[in-house]
């Protein structure tokens, strides 16, 4: 193994915290992974890592060459792409919510690959918070206001929203024409991942937004779930219009309020602004804006 490559097992193995897991993901067998420290801390006279049963973490110095290592290493990949010709290449891990990866991503992957055949894409479902340094994923795509001050944002698209209850639902409670109306009326609570509490509905009234709580007997932390919660009638909720068209357009879904639009939801790309943004995460951020673009 060059030194580039070592670099590169060391870089791996600090960010995620464990020999095994920089092992898988680099695809590379356990054995070789240590004998590469073991190798590089010999030649380098300094003890890099500090090994406990559970965690791998840097020592001082370990810390000191990660960075360099960081910088040399992103310096190196920026050069070689530089010339005509070269493509990006490698393993580019992406988690993404499941649903917007269907809509608008998943379509157009097709001719990602065909572009860009050296960058093996892994994609992970999933709308929690992660630690994209400790998790070893290169970037996310979030619906929402990134609060993390820690990533940098990327916005890809405002996605339309409604809001919307199901058939027998009014039936049952009626259709209401104002938001006057609404204190007669239930919602399905979601409940924020980020905080746990209950979000309200937002609605425009005139040039200003206006949040409503109101009666929430279920709240649910999934999107998907909450939009399942809908159709069986428990009450009123709030989400993109891209995700319900077909339950709009069969009647199984009844839009409420569209004088009172909900604001749209943002979608941004997050990486992390420790990270220098390397060739293929950058193609892939391009690529990703322009597909989101092309279908809103």
């Amino acid at each position: 193994m060059d030194r580039i490559d070592t670099m590169r097992v060391f870089v791996r193995i600090v960010e995620r915290g464990s020999f095994t897991a920089a092992a898988q993901d680099m695809d590379l067998p356990r054995s070789t992974v240590t004998d590469a420290i073991k190798q590089l801390e010999a030649r380098l006279g300094v003890r890099l890592l500090q090994r406990t049963t559970r965690h791998v973490s840097a020592t001082l110095d370990g810390e000191a060459y990660f960075q360099r290592c960081r910088r040399l290493l992103a310096d190196f990949e920026e050069a070689e792409s530089s010339f005509a010709g070269a493509t990006p290449k490698g393993v580019l891990r992406v988690d993404v919510h499941g649903k917007l990866a269907r809509h608008f991503l998943l379509p157009a992957l097709p001719a990602f690959l065909e572009r860009y055949p050296g960058i093996e894409l892994q994609i992970s479902e999933g709308d929690r918070l992660v630690d994209l340094v400790r998790e070893g994923i290169d970037c996310v795509v979030r619906a929402g206001t990134p609060q993390d001050s820690d990533m940098i944002a990327r916005r890809v698209a405002h996605l339309p929203q409604v809001t919307c209850a199901s058939s027998s639902y009014v039936a049952r409670y009626g259709l209401p024409m104002s938001l006057g109306d609404l204190g007669a009326h239930r919602m399905i609570g979601f409940r924020s991942t980020l905080t746990g509490s209950v979000l309200p509905l937002e609605f425009s009234h005139g040039e200003q937004m206006r949040e409503l709580m109101l009666a929430a007997p279920v709240s649910m932390s999934g999107a998907e779930t909450v939009t399942a919660a809908c159709r069986l009638g428990l009450g009123i909720i709030q989400l993109p219009r891209y995700s319900v068209e077909e339950e709009l357009a069969s009647g199984e879904l009844v839009e409420l309020l569209p004088q009172h639009a909900p604001p749209p939801l943002p979608v941004s790309l997050l990486y992390p602004r420790s990270r220098q943004l390397s060739p293929r995460v950058r193609v892939f951020m391009d690529w990703a804006s322009q597909a989101f673009a092309e279908k809103t």
